[in-house]
């Protein structure tokens, strides 16, 4: 299966289970150098979208 991903890119899924536990995972890590606040944000977003593209798939 495939996802489209925050920035338009086809992501393939070959173990939906493992994807969704990854991107979980992801979505909560942080720099503890503040410096890098702005890219945390962008990442944060990359993968709350993923996440929830992942799940929706998972309940149909």
């Amino acid at each position: 299966m495939y996802v489209t991903d925050l920035n338009g890119y086809l992501i393939e899924i070959t173990d939906l289970k493992e994807a969704i536990k990854m991107a979980q995972e992801y979505k909560e890590y942080r720099h503890e150098d503040k410096n890098f606040s702005e890219f945390d944000k962008r990442q944060k977003a990359y993968w709350q979208d993923m996440y929830e593209k992942l799940t929706a798939i998972k309940k149909d």
